[in-house]
C-alpha cells in the first residue's frame, strides 16, 4: 500500500509562524514521501535476501522511523485544526484527568507534557491511554520509532524536534515554543481522540 500525505487546515497561529508551519508540514510530507520508497526498495531487495541482508535490514529500521514520523505529524497538526480551543469540563478526558490529578487536573496533562517536552535533546512528549489499566500514561520518544508504550494509543502528541521551533525561538527557545504549542492546541481534537480511544 502506498500513503498519501494528509492535508490541514491550521489556522493563524500564536507564537508559532507560518513559515515554521509550512516548513514542518514539508517535513511530514518527506516522512510519508519516503516511508513509500522506503518500503518499495526493501521489497525490491528481499527479491535476493541472502545478497541484500544488510541493506534490508537497514531499511526495516529507516522504514519504522519514517512511518512514526508520518504517524506523530498526523496527531500534531490535527490538534490545532479549528482553532485554540479549551478543555470542556464535562468531557470524558477531562473528568479522566481530574480523576488521576485530583490535587492539579486542570493544570494536567500541561505541566506533565512541559516537563518531559523540556528535557534535553529533541522527540517527542507523548500522551498515552492504558486501557487495560484504565490510565494515562506519558513517555518521551527521542526518535519517532524508539521509547513508545507499546500499543497504547496516543492521545496527544507534542513535537520538540528543533524543526518544530527553532526559526521562530533560535535553538535555546524549546520552552517558549511548548507555551505557544499549549496555547493554540484545541482540546476539542484531544477530548474527542481520547473518547474515540477510552470507549
Amino acid at each position: 500500500m502506498e500513503y498519501k500525505a494528509q492535508t490541514f487546515n491550521i489556522p493563524t497561529l500564536d507564537g508559532i509562524s507560518a513559515k515554521t508551519v509550512e516548513e514542518h508540514i514539508g517535513l511530514y510530507n518527506g516522512y510519508v514521501k519516503n516511508f513509500n520508497a522506503v518500503t518499495a526498495l526493501a521489497m525490491e531487495f528481499m527479491q535476493n535476501s541472502e545478497k541484500n541482508a544488510l541493506a534490508i535490514a537497514e531499511l526495516w529500521r529507516r522504514r519504522s522511523f519514517e512511518f512514526g514520523g508520518m504517524r506523530l505529524h498526523e496527531l500534531y497538526f490535527t490538534q490545532f485544526e479549528g482553532g485554540a480551543k479549551a478543555t470542556d469540563p464535562s468531557s470524558v478526558f477531562a473528568k479522566q484527568i481530574a480523576q488521576e490529578f485530583p490535587m492539579n487536573g486542570e493544570g494536567q496533562p500541561q505541566q506533565l507534557l512541559k516537563n518531559i517536552g523540556g528535557t534535553r535533546g529533541p522527540g517527542w512528549a507523548i500522551l498515552y491511554w492504558d486501557p487495560i489499566g484504565k490510565c494515562f500514561q506519558s513517555g518521551f520518544s527521542g526518535e519517532q520509532h524508539m521509547g513508545h508504550f507499546v500499543t497504547l494509543p496516543v492521545v496527544l502528541a507534542l513535537d520538540v524536534w528543533e524543526h518544530a521551533f527553532i526559526l521562530d525561538y533560535g535553538a535555546q527557545g524549546k520552552g517558549k515554543y511548548i507555551d505557544a504549542f499549549f496555547k493554540n492546541l484545541n482540546w476539542a481534537v484531544v477530548e474527542k481522540r481520547f473518547a474515540s480511544i477510552a470507549g
